[in-house]
C-alpha cells in the first residue's frame, strides 16, 4: 500500500518530465527536418548565388519592411545577382526570383500552374477559377471563355466605360474648383468596379456616388484589402491563424455576401434565360454581357459550366477586372502629371481623334497612338500586378545551362520592366520605347504588364481599351498636375499600390484656353 502510494505521488514529476522531453524530442525532430529541407533546398539552387539568408527566417525581416523601399531592395539584388536570385521564406522555404526576359520567356511558354502558396489567398473567394485553376480544368475553361473577349464582344463595352468615366470626372469638380490635392486611386477603383458591374452583370450599381450602401460592393472590396494583409501579414500564411483572427472573421463573413450575391444573380438570369426559351421570346439586348457568355459557353460535347464554375469565374473577372485596372489607370495618371510635356501630346492627339465628341466610340482607340504609348511606358514603369509566380512541375533549363529544379519561382515583373541590361535609362519615362521600330529591337518578353505565353492575362485587351477610355476622357477635361508635397511610395501587393497614396492637383483644360 505504501508503494502504490509512493508511485502516485512519483506520477505527476515523471508526467511533466516525460512530457518536457517528449516536446524537447518533437521540436529537434521538426528543426532537424527543416534544416535537411533547407540544406537539401540550398543544394538544388547552388547554380543560382544569392542575398544572405538568416538561417531560420530567411528574408522574411527584409520582406516583411513595408516601408516604401520594397521594389528598391529587390532591385538592388537585381543588380548584384543577374537573371535569377532565390529568396528564402523561412527555413525552406525557397523562391526563384527571376527578371530578366531570356529566363522569363522559358518559363512562360510553358503550362505550368500558377503557385499554389502565393494564390490559395485567393481560393476560398474565387474558387477554381481561371487565375488558379490548373490542367485540363484550366485549358478547358480558357477555351470556353476566350470567345467572351473578342472584340465584337468587347466593342459595347466601350461606351460603359465612358459612361462610368465621366461619373468619376464629374465628382472630380470639385477638386478643380478648390486646386486641392486628393487621392486618386479610392476614386479610380470605384470607377472601375462600376464598370465592371455593367459588364459583368448589366448591372447599374452607381457605386461611385452611393459608395458603401451596397453590401456586395462593399464585400469585394473588403475582399481585396484582406487578401493583402494576409499576403504582407507572414503569420496569416497559417490558415488557423488567419482564421482565428478578427481579419479571418472579416474575410469569411465578406466571402459569404460575395457568394450570395453572385449565386442569386445567376439564378434569377437561368430563370430568365429558361423563360425566353420556353417561350420563344427573342431578347432584343443591346450587348452580352460576361454573365451571358459564362452561361451559353458550351465545348466540344456540348457541356456548359457548372453553377459553381459559372460563381468562380465571375468572381475572378470582378477581381482582376477592377482592382489591377484601378492600379493601372491611377498611376497613369500619376506618370503623366510628373510629365507635363507628354501628357500634353496626348491631349492634343484626343482632342483631335474625339473631334468635339464628349465621349469615346470604339473607332477612336486606334486613333491616339501616342495615348497609346504613354500608357504602356507607365505600365512598364509601374505595372499594375508587380510579380506573378509558377509551381514547376519538373526541372526547367535555361538558355544559359543552368537548372532549377521543380518548385516556386516568381516572375518579377517590376525588375524585368527595370532592368538596365535591357532599358537604357530605366527609371526615366519616355514613350518612345514603344515606337514600332524600338519594339523590335527588343525580346517580346521585356514587357510583360499582362504576362505572356498560354497563360497570358485573357483580359488584357479589355483592359487596355478602359485605360484609354480613361486617359482620353480625363485628359479632355482636366489637366493633371503633380503635388510636390505627396510623393507615392510604391508597395508591391496583390497589385502595386502606394503606401501613402496617389496624390494629384488638377483644372478645367478650357480654364487654359
Amino acid at each position: 500500500m505504501q508503494l502504490y502510494a509512493s508511485l502516485l505521488l512519483n506520477l505527476p514529476s515523471l508526467s511533466v518530465n516525460h512530457v518536457f522531453a517528449l516536446v524537447l524530442l518533437a521540436c529537434s525532430v521538426i528543426v532537424v527536418k527543416l534544416l535537411v529541407k533547407r540544406r537539401r533546398g540550398m543544394r538544388a539552387l547552388e547554380p543560382f548565388p544569392g542575398p544572405p539568408a538568416h538561417w531560420l527566417l530567411g528574408h522574411v525581416k527584409e520582406d516583411q519592411k513595408t516601408d516604401g523601399h520594397d521594389l528598391e531592395k529587390i532591385m538592388k539584388w537585381s543588380g548584384q545577382y543577374p537573371f535569377a536570385f532565390p529568396l528564402w521564406f523561412g527555413p525552406s522555404l525557397s523562391i526563384l526570383n527571376v527578371h530578366h526576359p531570356s529566363y522569363v520567356k522559358t518559363i512562360l511558354s510553358t503550362t505550368e500552374p500558377k503557385d499554389d502558396y502565393a494564390y490559395k489567398f485567393f481560393i476560398p473567394w474565387l474558387g477554381d477559377g481561371l487565375l488558379v485553376s490548373a490542367g485540363q480544368k484550366w485549358f478547358r475553361h480558357r477555351r470556353l471563355l476566350t470567345p467572351g473577349f473578342h472584340y465584337d464582344v468587347l466593342k459595347p463595352y466601350v461606351k460603359l466605360v465612358s459612361d462610368s468615366t465621366k461619373v468619376m470626372l464629374d465628382k472630380w469638380e470639385v477638386y478643380a474648383k478648390s486646386e486641392e490635392s486628393f487621392e486618386l486611386f479610392k476614386h479610380v477603383s470605384l470607377m472601375t468596379l462600376d464598370s465592371i458591374m455593367k459588364c459583368v452583370f448589366s448591372c447599374n450599381s452607381n457605386c461611385q456616388t452611393d459608395s458603401g450602401t451596397n453590401p456586395y460592393i462593399q464585400a469585394v472590396y473588403d475582399l481585396c484589402h484582406l487578401v493583402n494583409v494576409r499576403f504582407r501579414v507572414f503569420p496569416y500564411h497559417s490558415k488557423a491563424i488567419f482564421h482565428l483572427s478578427p481579419h479571418g472573421y472579416k474575410f469569411r463573413k465578406a466571402t459569404r455576401i460575395a457568394h450570395s450575391h453572385t449565386a442569386e444573380v445567376i439564378r434569377k438570369r437561368k430563370e430568365v434565360l429558361k423563360i425566353e426559351k420556353e417561350q420563344g421570346i427573342v431578347k432584343n439586348k443591346r450587348y452580352m454581357d460576361f454573365l451571358d457568355i459564362l452561361l451559353s459557353a458550351r465545348d466540344e460535347h456540348q457541356q456548359g459550366l457548372s453553377d459553381e464554375d459559372i460563381r468562380a469565374e465571375v468572381d475572378t473577372f470582378m477581381f482582376e477586372g477592377h482592382d489591377t485596372t484601378a492600379s493601372g489607370i491611377s498611376w497613369i495618371f500619376y506618370n503623366l502629371a510628373c510629365n507635363p510635356e507628354h501628357q500634353e501630346k496626348c491631349r492634343e492627339e484626343i482632342l483631335q481623334a474625339l473631334d468635339g465628341k464628349d465621349t469615346v466610340d470604339w473607332e477612336d482607340l486606334n486613333k491616339i497612338p501616342y495615348t497609346t504609348m504613354c500608357i504602356k511606358e507607365s505600365l512598364r514603369l509601374c505595372p499594375p500586378v508587380p510579380g506573378i509566380s509558377r509551381k514547376l512541375t519538373k526541372p526547367l533549363t535555361f538558355f544559359d545551362g543552368r537548372t532549377v529544379p521543380e518548385g516556386r519561382q516568381i516572375i518579377h515583373i517590376y525588375g524585368i520592366h527595370m532592368n538596365t541590361t535591357v532599358w537604357e535609362n530605366p527609371y526615366v519615362f519616355d514613350p518612345m520605347r514603344f515606337l514600332p521600330e524600338n519594339v523590335s529591337k527588343r525580346s517580346p518578353h521585356a514587357f510583360v504588364p499582362f504576362s505572356a505565353g498560354p497563360r497570358n492575362c485573357i483580359g488584357q485587351n479589355f483592359a487596355m481599351n478602359e485605360m484609354k477610355v480613361a486617359v482620353a476622357l480625363t485628359l479632355k477635361k482636366y489637366r493633371l498636375i503633380k503635388d510636390p508635397q505627396h510623393i507615392p511610395k510604391m508597395i508591391p501587393q496583390v497589385v502595386l499600390r502606394s503606401l501613402n497614396g496617389i496624390h494629384i492637383k488638377i483644372k478645367p483644360v478650357e480654364n487654359d484656353l
